[in-house]
């Protein structure tokens, strides 16, 4: 049975979720990769806001290949999501409710993700181009000179994941 859930996730509806639940999401949800990441801990470390409010929202670890007409975005994978562990528990600290990308994260990060009653979605990679069709609705929020890795605010429908970590800490990849 696949779980429809409301984009910002509420902190009820994270509690019910149990590694290897599908999902599908529905709602508005960012664009962050290695890049931006990296900038987010920078300018944090200098007392500045982050260029949104990050409390509640979800951000998809992706850098999407140009659209074809008709489409809001190209084909849109998730990227490795070990990448961004080092800036995680900070966000997650702040507020951030759930990440989506692919494979396994660091026990720091799923310590973070019980501590803070968060989540922890797998996209399906190689599934780009069908995830695309998810994406009905793209707008730059920052970073536009970083390219594919700029910062973006999806809205999407029936945008398919699966639970990869849940706020207990079960993670799929070490069952």
């Amino acid at each position: 049975m696949i779980k429809k859930l409301t984009l910002p996730l509420k902190k009820e509806d994270i509690k019910t979720l149990k590694a290897g639940d599908s999902v599908e999401l529905t709602g508005e949800l960012y664009t962050a990769r290695d890049a931006a990441h990296i900038r987010f801990f920078e300018m944090l470390q200098k007392g500045k806001k982050l260029p949104f409010d990050i409390k509640n929202q979800a951000i998809y670890y992706v850098g999407p290949a140009p659209a074809k007409t008709g489409y809001a975005v190209g084909p849109a994978g998730p990227t490795s999501s070990y990448r961004m562990d080092k800036y995680t528990p900070m966000l997650l600290d702040m507020g951030l409710s759930a990440m989506i990308g692919k494979g396994e994260r660091s026990d720091e990060v799923i310590a973070s993700i019980k501590k803070n009653g968060a989540v922890y979605f797998a996209a399906i990679g190689g599934a780009a181009a069908l995830i695309s069709k998810s994406i009905i609705k793209n707008e730059s929020v920052c970073f536009e000179d970083l390219g594919t890795e700029a910062v973006h605010k999806y809205t999407v429908k029936d945008f398919p994941c699966i639970v990869a970590i849940d706020s207990n800490g079960t993670d799929i990849y070490k069952r």
